[in-house]
């Protein structure tokens, strides 16, 4: 565990940073010595992510002091932050995707038997080093990631939201591995919104709110109650939505699907989705969740099975295809859903628009007070509104979502909407989804995390082995329940 007589492996004090007029961090510090795994915790926005790209040289401070083993450390790249042992895997990959995973070796300078020696280690198979990055799934990208940056044998290990796009099996691998990095010495200051990683990781947690280091805790039973009280200033949970009785569902479902196949992960996947109703779907990392939610928003062409909307055949050849039949998707790379160089409004605002020339100011009174209805119920913060990309990642992923809110929408495909946000955010997200289908709206909800299933569904797919192998009502969906049947110790799969 933690070693505090010894000399620290890191000390930052006083860090500040500013982006214009929007003040990301005014006074942080952090301290890591050797053999600690310090959580570095706060509400989206708190400054978390540039205060970890300050310590490792992706930004320069505005103020403050960072020491390395004692040393002042000045640390203006990235590359200098190797070199002195600070490596970090950010919260989206680092990997370039135009080139293949031995050309991003290469770039990186990292030795490839060590890389393939943490790539089995956490549990990775089947990857090719002429494999393309850009075709590789996300959860795949984050532990090459981390491979490479295990293979650099850092000092000190920065991980920024690594396990929010992980499955649970590689979740356990992950806090597995790094656990052993520090009992054989090293540092790890580690980002995460699941406290029950934090709790069986951590040894102790350093909280942010609004730029400032509001306290330091040592990890012990009943520590996360007090963190978020530190994080957001008062006590905040999340409950369970009330349930009332299961949902009888009659009529003409909004989407169904019959025995879906896409060769060669998926070969049966059937449901329906009627309108007012939130399906959740769950499944473990590489089980077709992907490829399904491909071939509903027109981006793949499925093998076999057929599709139906209200009741009409349909046959998607491209993205425009599904989003003519009312099938509006949300990614769970919000990279991929905003315009990131263009303004919070105008990100909203962009079904209104679906012409190009038609882009810039909203022309109409209605759609302007749509848009700003949308701001002002999710509370978006609008501070750096010139461009989308400036926002923290929760409000990134609220500009997602509000647009819907403001446009209207008959089905939502949202897959992992609340990946790598915090508390605060996922309580204005899980109720904007309710609302939505309570407007008439279907909502088809992938979620990696199996609580969000009772706090937003009415009821649950589970996909195994590219198959449909269990539906569950919200009530009974718990942890449990849904962890063996995402692993397929259901009657059904051990059946086939």
């Amino acid at each position: 565990m933690g070693g505090t007589e010894q000399a620290t492996l890191l000390d930052a004090t006083g860090v500040a940073k500013s982006f214009g007029a929007v003040r990301a961090l005014t006074d942080a510090s952090l301290h890591v010595a050797p053999g600690e795994v310090v959580a570095l915790m706060g509400a989206n926005g708190a400054g978390k992510s540039t205060f970890v790209k300050i310590l490792t040289g992706a930004l320069k401070p505005d103020a403050g002091r960072v020491l390395i083993r004692g040393e002042e450390a000045h640390v203006g790249s990235p590359a200098q932050a190797r070199r002195s042992g600070l490596v970090p895997v950010y919260q989206e990959p680092s990997l370039i995707p135009d080139l293949d995973v031995a050309d991003n070796l290469r770039l990186g300078d990292t030795p490839r038997e060590a890389f393939l020696h943490w790539v089995h280690e956490l549990g990775i198979k089947g990857v090719r080093m002429d494999d393309m990055i850009a075709d590789l799934p996300l959860a795949t990208l984050r532990i090459l990631d981390l491979a490479r940056a295990l293979a650099s044998e850092p000092d000190v290990l920065l991980l920024d939201e690594l396990t929010a796009a992980l499955p649970t099996d590689l979740v356990e691998n992950v806090l597995r591995v790094v656990r052993t990095q520090a009992d054989e010495g090293r540092g790890v200051i580690y980002i995460s919104h699941r406290f029950t990683e934090i709790a069986e990781l951590c040894d102790s947690a350093t909280v942010l709110r609004d730029g400032k280091t509001v306290g330091a805790l040592k990890i012990e039973p009943g520590v996360e109650d007090r963190c978020v009280e530190l994080m957001l200033g008062a006590k905040l949970s999340l409950d369970r939505r009330e349930a009332g009785a299961a949902r009888v569902n009659t009529g003409v479902p909004r989407l169904r699907a019959r025995d879906i196949a896409i060769a060669p992960k998926v070969s049966n996947v059937s449901f329906e989705l009627y309108p007012g109703e939130v399906l959740g779907v769950v499944a473990l990392e590489g089980q077709g969740q992907d490829e399904v939610f491909d071939v509903l928003s027109g981006h793949v062409k499925p093998t076999g099975g057929t599709l139906e909307v209200d009741g009409t055949p349909m046959h998607f050849g491209h993205p425009a295809d599904a989003i003519a039949a009312g099938l509006s998707f949300v990614p769970g790379d919000r990279a991929h859903a905003l315009l990131r160089e263009r303004s919070v409004r105008e990100n909203i605002a962009l079904p209104f628009s679906a012409r190009i020339r038609d882009w810039g100011p909203l022309k109409g009174r209605h759609e302007k007070q749509r848009v700003d209805h949308a701001i002002e119920k999710l509370q978006i913060d609008t501070r750096a509104q010139g461009e989308v990309q400036r926002l923290s990642g929760g409000n990134q992923q609220k500009v997602t979502i509000g647009r819907w809110l403001a446009h209207g929408v008959e089905t939502l495909l949202l897959f992992d909407p609340t990946r790598g946000i915090d508390v605060r955010t996922k309580r204005q997200i899980y109720p904007l989804v309710r609302e939505l289908a309570e407007q008439g709206a279907a909502v088809l909800f992938y979620t990696s995390e199996l609580e969000e299933v009772p706090l937003a569904c009415d009821r649950a797919i589970v996909i195994f082995n590219g198959r449909v192998v269990d539906v569950i009502d919200a009530a009974d969906a718990s942890e449990e329940a849904l962890m063996r049947a995402a692993y397929g110790l259901t009657e059904e799969s051990a059946a086939s």
